[in-house]
């Protein structure tokens, strides 16, 4: 009992003598060398990560690019082929008397082989989608 009351006082004194060692004047450190600060980036990586941005960002969404389909004149090949340029078409390989599920997401209407069907398909989730604020 007597030593384990010494060792929680030996531990808590050298707890207590290492905390007090370094004190908030004097930098932190790892070993023996001093903590490096990061500095921040100069005007060079600053303009080329705004250019970058500005590159990622002049490609619309993929909602926007649906949007503009909508302004083409409605149930023509055109509309269709504006769809299958964000979506290029994919049937499914089904089998004989299988039905065509229905699509749960816009990207689903790509597995629909009939044209006038996969229009449909688009054209339902396109005019569900809220009108984008123009910037």
């Amino acid at each position: 009992m007597r030593t384990m009351v010494v060792m929680v006082a030996l531990l808590a004194s050298s707890a207590a003598l290492a905390q007090s060692a370094n004190t908030p004047s004097s930098p932190p450190m790892v070993g023996d060398r001093p903590l490096v600060q990061v500095k921040p980036r100069g005007d060079k990586m600053a303009k080329s990560d705004g250019a970058a941005k500005q590159a990622k960002s002049a490609k619309p969404s993929v909602a926007a690019q649906l949007q503009a389909c909508l302004e083409i004149e409605d149930d023509s090949k055109e509309r269709l082929d504006c769809y299958d340029a964000i979506y290029p078409p994919k049937p499914k390989t089904m089998k004989p008397g299988a039905k065509q599920p229905a699509a749960k997401a816009v990207a689903d209407c790509r597995f629909t082989k009939e044209q006038d069907e996969r229009l449909a398909c688009y054209n339902g989730f396109a005019d569900a989608i809220p009108k984008l604020p123009k910037t």
